[in-house]
């Protein structure tokens, strides 16, 4: 870490990280993060040393004046710390990195440990075949036993290539962590531009997970307006619309299997519960 940390004493602190690149399809899971440090008023406590773990060819710094003065911005990984009703949130916006990512992964369970962090959630979206037009599916992994009772959720059996989102799941099953990933799939047509759907999603399941009554601001006329934007781009090419078309068919007919009256009463449970904060 830069600098001389101090470290805060938190009230059992539960870590939220989400990565630029590979692990960030719409950019869902950083604006998530994003959108937690607003509304819950994050600070910035530490930043990993960037010369460590960047290549700056690839990753390059950003120059920018700031009260006439030239400052370069270098690309990093970034802890902020908040308070989130009854317990504490450290929120991690990083960059996926270039080279150590072993060290990478140790070095922000060694800030955990310092905090007392009980459980980490790893934030990631990814491009998939869904439609625009439907719910955006998420998932929830854990590789622990008593993780996935704990939080009912899926056991990882995902095999391939890998990101950082996936390396760092790994590194807190070997260190003894809590951890779980969370994941939104975006709409792989759309996928160079911002997803706020999927981010509300992101952000929805977890205050499913975590209870932490997430204050969503306009992220649905966000949605709204994002899906009624792609809806115009669809409607201009005939080839979009049929391939959405057949996607909806998938989807729908994936959903119908899925609603059986466990997944029905879960789904309704969560809707109560956001309409009794008024959501």
């Amino acid at each position: 870490m830069i600098g001389d940390v101090p470290w805060p004493s938190l009230r059992e602190p539960v870590m939220i990280t989400a990565f630029e690149g590979w692990n960030d399809a719409g950019e869902a899971a950083t604006d998530a993060i994003d959108h937690l440090r607003e509304v819950f008023d994050a600070e910035l406590l530490a930043e990993l040393d960037p010369d460590d773990y960047y290549d700056f060819q690839v990753n390059r710094p950003h120059v920018h004046l700031a009260d006439s003065e030239r400052r370069i911005s270098w690309p990093t990984t970034k802890l902020f710390v908040s308070r989130a009703g009854d317990r504490d949130v450290v929120l991690i916006h990083g960059i996926e990195p270039n080279i150590r990512w072993r060290a990478f992964c140790q070095e922000l369970l060694g800030a955990a440990q310092r905090l007392n962090v009980g459980l980490i959630v790893n934030v990631g979206s990814l491009l998939a075949d869904v439609p625009h037009t439907r719910p955006v599916p998420t998932s929830a992994f854990a590789t622990e036993p008593r993780m996935l009772e704990t939080f009912d959720v899926e056991p990882a059996m995902y095999e391939g290539p890998t990101g950082i989102v996936g390396v760092l799941q790994h590194t807190c099953d070997l260190a003894g962590f809590s951890a779980i990933s969370l994941w939104a799939a975006v709409p792989h047509y759309v996928a160079n531009n911002p997803c706020p759907k999927a981010t509300l999603a992101l952000l929805q399941r977890l205050d499913d997970v975590l209870d932490l009554e997430i204050p969503v601001g306009d992220l649905p006329e966000q949605a709204e307006i994002w899906q009624r934007g792609v809806d115009q781009m669809a409607a201009q090419d005939s080839d979009v619309a049929e391939y959405v078309s057949r996607l909806e068919n998938a989807r729908d007919s994936e959903l119908l299997k899925e609603g059986s009256g466990d997944v029905i009463a879960a789904e309704f449970e969560r809707y109560l519960r956001r309409q009794g904060r008024g959501e």
